[in-house]
């Protein structure tokens, strides 16, 4: 498939939101002190990983 230079734009602006909400989120994780809300944060930056890594299949 073949992207064209504005998707292909969107595209690097998604993965690079969902790389720095992983980050954040793993921030948070490690800041929490409650467990659920460690492990909330925990696993939401593993989906925003996971999602990035998805994407990135688009670029080839």
């Amino acid at each position: 498939m073949n992207l064209n230079h504005m998707e292909l734009q969107s595209l690097r602006h998604l993965i690079g939101s969902h790389m720095m909400m992983e980050k954040k989120l793993n921030f948070y994780a490690d800041e929490a002190q409650d467990p659920q809300c460690r492990q909330m944060f925990a696993q939401s930056a593993k989906s925003a990983s996971q999602t990035a890594q998805k994407l990135r299949t688009f670029l080839g």
